[in-house]
């Protein structure tokens, strides 16, 4: 089962193959996606990956949480769904 991935903190030019690529080290990415400001077409900061298990989302939190990438600290954690998402992913 796949997991979905929360990641904080990340550098504005952080693209999304640079997440994937970082976070392959922990297995298989799946996907990735940063989300951008409508207006302005930049990241909002955060993004979610989404990994191939449930082992390698909770390797990928327990390895890459808390360490720097791009000259910033990542906030990494398993992602919550929210009420109403009913499982449309991201």
């Amino acid at each position: 089962m796949n997991t979905k991935i929360y990641v904080g903190n990340i550098a504005f030019q952080t693209t999304e193959a640079d997440l994937k690529t970082h976070f392959s080290q922990a297995g298989d990415v799946i996907s990735v996606k940063i989300p951008k400001d409508h207006q302005s077409g930049q990241s909002r900061g955060f993004a979610f990956v989404e990994m191939s298990t449930r082992r390698e989302g909770q390797k990928a939190v327990s390895m890459l949480n808390k360490r720097p990438f791009m000259e910033k600290e990542l906030l990494v954690k398993e992602a919550r769904v929210r009420r109403g998402d009913r499982g449309r992913g991201f």
